[in-house]
């Protein structure tokens, strides 16, 4: 069933779930894209009955996935979870007519995503051009299939492009913050409190921005420590902002390890966490493109990081 932008921007205010895409002799594992889907739905400690938000983006690799590849993820994951949660698409704009063609092919399935992330375009990109490029790519996509989209801001200077983006397009529904906490007054304050939702994108340690009008947060550890994630948004709901601090600094040892260098071990950190927390409902896989699996000394370090919140899973 099609939610409501007023539905879905609901919905959004939660743990967006950025899910592992595990790899297993150098192909996507779908049995362990199951396993994790499963995990994630029936293992849902989110305050009033509130379904489970579950995203394929940057955390999941999908970067490095075919088109055609994108599209069987999304079907399969779109069938596994039913109408047992919201499902989100990261798609990346390189080219944009590519990715205007894989919002149309994966609108068409028979479970498609509820919206679809907009990741940051790659290349020379004038903020000047922005909001005329987007607004039109909105228009063309939404009248051809209805798609909503949320777009992922990671340069401040975007800042006053997007917040129009939002305002002035019923087919935006947010912004996915992921530049740093300063930006994050501005844009609550700009975006129209019925237009959409600024919601913050660097991990759990998002309570600060909670605090100054950010509604839910990705998560790229959800999947590995799914209590403490929930825990987190659940008290950022309440303005219990004492205990959102308090949880996010149990997890700050494993985030700073995703985030080191340039987000360097951001997957692969969470596929260590998982190989030595020795789990059997979820699966981390044998590394990705790009992405092996961490260095010994590094490895030695997410051991540590986990010792103390394995609870959480």
């Amino acid at each position: 069933m099609t939610l409501s932008n007023e539905e879905l921007t609901h919905s959004l205010d939660s743990v967006i779930s950025v899910i592992i895409l595990p790899y297993r002799g150098g192909e996507i594992d779908y049995d362990g894209i199951g396993k994790n889907v499963d995990y994630l739905i029936e293992n849902n400690h989110l305050d009033d009955d509130r379904p489970r938000v579950i995203a394929v983006a940057g955390t999941s690799l999908i970067h490095h996935v075919a088109r055609e590849e994108q599209t069987r993820i999304m079907d399969f994951i779109g069938k596994r979870m039913g109408n047992k949660g919201v499902l989100m698409s990261g798609i990346a704009p390189n080219p944009l007519a590519d990715a205007g063609e894989l919002i149309e092919a994966q609108a068409k399935l028979s479970r498609p995503p509820d919206c679809y992330l907009i990741m940051p375009v790659t290349g020379v990109v004038d903020p000047g051009g922005f909001y005329d490029t987007y607004m039109s790519f909105a228009e063309r996509h939404a009248g051809s299939c209805g798609a909503r989209l949320l777009y992922y801001m990671r340069e401040s200077l975007q800042a006053p492009a997007a917040i129009r983006l939002v305002n002035d397009s019923p087919h935006f529904v947010g912004i996915k913050v992921g530049t740093t906490e300063d930006d994050v007054p501005a844009m609550v304050d700009g975006v129209n409190a019925d237009s959409g939702i600024v919601m913050w994108g660097i991990g759990d340690r998002s309570t600060g921005p909670a605090s100054k009008g950010t509604k839910g947060h990705t998560s790229g550890v959800n999947l590995g420590f799914v209590k403490a994630s929930d825990a987190i948004n659940n008290a950022q709901r309440k303005g219990d902002y004492d205990t959102g601090f308090r949880i996010e600094k149990e997890l700050t040892p494993i985030e700073a390890i995703r985030f080191r260098d340039a987000r360097k071990y951001n997957y692969s950190a969470v596929v260590e966490a998982i190989h030595h927390a020795g789990w059997d409902d979820v699966v981390g896989g044998e590394g990705g493109p790009f992405n092996p699996r961490v260095p010994p000394a590094v490895s030695a370090e997410v051991k540590t990081a986990i010792a103390g919140i394995l609870h959480y899973h």
